[in-house]
């Protein structure tokens, strides 16, 4: 299937002439493009396709997925190529193309639908069947052509469900199923002030002790949750939750999950044991992670962990960068095989090492080091590499660029060109973050920054994502107002550059602008309603990341007006924090984060840089500096000063009493 995938996405592409042309070859999503000469008739989300299915009186399919996505890619191949199947399609619904990276917001709102009836989460490819007014009657996730995989299959669905809309009690029926509400319930009480026991206790609960992580399978790194764990333990010295985030990200950075040979992670894995992992690799996975390991670097010194950041780092550059900005993900697949390019055969590697020279023992040593296997360990003779041991071979280095020679001339995985702004600040803020460590990574940061907003802040407009080469068209959504401004904050911290102050500012007032309407956030402002949620699931949530910016800006610009809405946002959103805290851990750290307060050091620039070593030392958390004409250091929260010292070791002592 795989195969025939590939040769269908080639023939796409390469071929000048094709049998079908669709309204998809007009877009610059690469996910939409990669379905432009189905046979099935495909329309791009907008009027002209429900305007199109009222005047024929056509049911609606819609299908989500984007560009990367392996089951999307075998959706495409088993069903969306095939005439049987297009022909049913296109004689009875309008069939719509949405690429989820594009439109987050209409991928939220209808995931939340799906879990709201099913009582679990969705995915992609996320199949939905509705009317040409949007009402919702069926939905799916990946649906085969013939029955099979729990599904009736699609040659026989979609007959089925036009003969369903013949019968309008039935059909009304199926209708008012999926008719829930996506308007959460308010808060009842304010969220109670034992949020950080609260928080642990749950995510004890799904915490895997052997090889860390929070769940059985699928595993995802969930860089959130760690970052949380982390910030409970520097704010209350608390070893359990010290343990499940340094156990879940050394297990992650010694298992397959993390590409040993090439660097930086995939997406999850289908085991336990962060071994198979699921071979896309996402910007923001990276981005998100290298934040929690500098963090968990700084806490431990662990050499391991800052391998891990320079190699993720060195990977996005290398395979992810161009033109200065960062491109979306590269997909599972190489040269039709799922995983082709990064794993490895133990008998001719055994083979080919012998004939370098190396010695029996030498290679036994490497090949079990790094868990390659005689019979395979991912599928059939295949291994993926990991580590097994705590001792390192003699020949370690040599052998890994060895591996890395040979994966050089594989074909490496399509790469998702798409410029979304929201990542670009994610992985941006890493490097701002990485400075911590290593100074080298801050011109990198300010280089990398300049060359997002040059592309999508555009006569200060700020657009949400372009394909490289391209104008960008598509106007800002809540995501990547609250990134860019996150990464702003952290280039602040780090530069105190005033303009990405004032930047951050100017973003922060349009924010709330355009997305919080009477006292609801929504992640667009472009009439689709979707609400903003705190799920941190995926990536982490643009509401959560928005309410600390907010936090932020009202320490940094003494703005009491933004503390105010956060509050508010608080009392009558969702009663996420009493229900069940660990689904939503950075809307958690925003809380304790309002509860505990920030503290800020104000001083001159120039005092600062010659402070930063020592700030960066400071456990707690929720920390910030920035500028001011003041000849000593001084420390203050919101509203207030506390403390002043010109030598600033001694004012951290007075902090760490403070907060004590």
């Amino acid at each position: 299937m795989r195969k025939l995938f590939f040769s269908l996405f080639l023939s796409s592409f390469l071929c000048a002439e094709h049998s079908y042309t669709n309204a998809l070859i007009k877009e610059h999503s690469p996910y939409l493009q990669q379905h432009a000469h189905n046979p099935v008739n495909w329309y791009p989300w907008g009027k002209e396709a429900f305007e199109k299915a009222k005047k024929e009186h056509k049911l609606i399919f819609l299908s989500i997925g984007y560009s990367t996505c392996h089951w999307c890619h075998e959706m495409e191949a088993e069903s969306f190529t095939n005439e049987e199947v297009a022909k049913l399609l296109n004689a009875d619904f309008v069939s719509i193309k949405v690429d989820r990276e594009q439109y987050p917001q209409i991928d939220k709102k209808y995931q939340k639908i799906y879990r709201d009836v099913y009582g679990k989460r969705g995915g992609w490819p996320l199949s939905i069947f509705m009317t040409a007014d949007k009402e919702v009657f069926f939905m799916g996730t990946y649906i085969p052509k013939e029955e099979g995989y729990g599904s009736k299959g699609l040659l026989n669905l979609l007959p089925s469900f036009v003969k369903l809309a013949k019968e309008n009690s039935a059909f009304q029926k199926a209708i008012e199923q999926y008719k829930k509400t996506a308007i959460q319930h308010a808060l009842q009480t304010k969220p109670s002030s034992n949020i950080m026991q609260r928080v642990l206790k749950k995510i004890e609960k799904q915490f895997d002790r052997t090889h860390g992580g929070f769940a059985k399978r699928p595993k995802f790194p969930e860089a959130s949750k760690l970052a949380l764990l982390l910030d409970i333990s520097r704010l209350a010295g608390n070893q359990r939750a010290f343990f499940m985030a340094e156990q879940t990200l050394k297990k992650m950075a010694q298992g397959g999950l993390y590409d040993q040979i090439g660097g930086g992670f995939f997406r999850y894995t289908t085991d336990e044991a962060w071994q198979i992992p699921h071979f896309e690799k996402m910007l923001y996975t990276n981005a998100e992670l290298i934040t929690v390991y500098v963090t968990l670097y700084e806490m431990t010194g662990e050499k391991l962990y800052k391998k891990v950041i320079e190699e993720s780092i060195a990977q996005m550059e290398k395979n992810y960068m161009q033109e200065g900005v960062y491109l979306s993900a590269s997909d599972a697949d190489s040269d039709g095989e799922e995983g082709g390019y990064f794993i490895y055969d133990y008998t001719k590697l055994k083979r080919a090492l012998k004939e370098k020279g190396w010695k029996p023992k030498e290679i036994e040593e490497v090949l079990a080091y790094m868990g390659i296997e005689e019979d395979g360990n991912i599928d059939g003779e295949f291994s993926q590499p990991h580590i097994t041991s705590e001792r390192v071979p003699v020949k370690l280095e040599a052998f890994k660029a060895y591996l890395k020679a040979l994966s050089a001339k594989r074909t490496f995985p399509f790469v998702d060109k798409k410029v979304n702004t929201a990542w670009n600040a994610m992985m941006i803020k890493a490097l701002f973050y990485a400075s911590r460590m290593d100074t080298q990574y801050l011109a990198l940061a300010q280089k990398r920054l300049e060359g997002l907003l040059w592309r999508m802040y555009v006569k200060q407009t700020l657009f949400h994502q372009t394909l490289l080469g391209t104008v960008p068209v598509q106007k800002a959504l809540l995501e990547d107002y609250a990134f860019l401004i996150d990464a702003l904050i952290e280039g602040y911290e780090r530069s105190y550059d005033e303009g990405y102050l004032k930047l951050a500012e100017t973003l922060t007032k349009e924010a709330v602008e355009k997305f919080y309407r009477n006292k609801r956030w929504y992640l667009s402002d472009d009439g689709i309603e979707a609400y903003a949620d705190f799920d941190d699931r995926y990536y982490t949530s643009a509401l959560s990341v928005m309410l600390d910016d907010l936090v932020r800006m009202a320490t940094l610009e003494e703005n009491l007006h933004y503390q105010a809405i956060v509050q508010e946002t608080f009392t009558n959103m969702a009663n996420v924090l009493e229900e069940n805290p660990a689904l939503a851990p950075k809307l958690v750290e925003t809380f304790l984060r309002v509860e505990k307060g920030d503290i800020i050091i104000h001083a001159k620039p120039e005092a600062l840089r010659i402070a930063q070593p020592v700030l960066d030392k400071v456990k707690y958390p929720f920390f910030l500096s920035a500028v001011e004409e003041s000849d000593e250091y001084l420390a203050c929260k919101t509203t207030m000063c506390f403390a002043h010292d010109k030598n600033i070791t001694k004012l951290i002592e007075k902090i760490n009493e403070a907060v004590k």
